[in-house]
């Protein structure tokens, strides 16, 4: 997970910081992005399932602040819907491409600059996050989902940093970072945990 279990999953009620792309600073565009195993697609109304499970699971949350209230996470979804959690560019369900079952969620956004974790003075660098359900877990489908969203941004837009942050106790996500070629940079304190920052260069994932 990260990021894998990083920190922040898209618009449900778990996103720590709020969405702060402009439009000087442009994210990925595409809307589906296929891989051999996996389909990156946006939301239908047969995820809530699985996006209550991303949000109630202990393990999956052991680095995201801790598992939420499952009557609290349900009546967010009565109340705000399932589609709306992709509507932002770059935010996808990662889904099994034979069944389309939802395996977990893939952002491609912009880090807010408000927030510690940035590599350039004037922050808003590219930031990829992750997290997958627990069955899910062992099967190299992180690395395959983000390697495909890596290499679609890298296809449509100019050369930068790309930064993967995460808790420094979260060997799992720091791994992973690590085989897709994102180095250690710094680290930092944020949501009472130390915070470590990698980052990588959107060129070198061009296929």
């Amino acid at each position: 997970m990260t990021s894998s279990n990083t920190r922040n999953e898209p618009n449900t009620p778990n996103a720590p910081h709020p969405p702060a792309p402009a439009a000087t600073s442009p994210t990925l565009s595409a809307t589906e992005i296929t891989t051999p195993r996996l389909r990156l697609r946006k939301a239908h109304d047969a995820d809530r399932a699985g996006f209550i499970e991303l949000q109630t699971d202990p393990q999956v949350r052991l680095h995201l602040g801790g598992p939420r209230p499952r009557d609290a996470v349900e009546q967010y979804f009565d109340t705000m819907g399932v589609t709306h959690v992709t509507d932002k560019p770059g935010t996808f369900v990662i889904a099994d491409r034979t069944t389309d079952d939802l395996a977990g969620v893939l952002l491609i956004h912009r880090r807010p600059t408000d927030v510690p974790g940035h590599v350039t003075e004037e922050g808003g660098e590219l930031e990829l996050t992750y997290v997958l359900r627990r069955a899910a877990w062992g099967a190299g489908l992180a690395f395959e989902a983000a390697t495909a969203a890596l290499r679609a941004a890298a296809s449509e837009l100019p050369d930068q940093p790309v930064l993967i942050v995460t808790q420094t106790a979260n060997t799992r996500s720091l791994d992973l970072a690590a085989r897709l070629g994102f180095r250690r940079v710094a680290t930092f304190e944020a949501y009472e945990a130390e915070q470590t920052l990698a980052v990588a260069e959107l060129h070198s994932f061009l296929a």
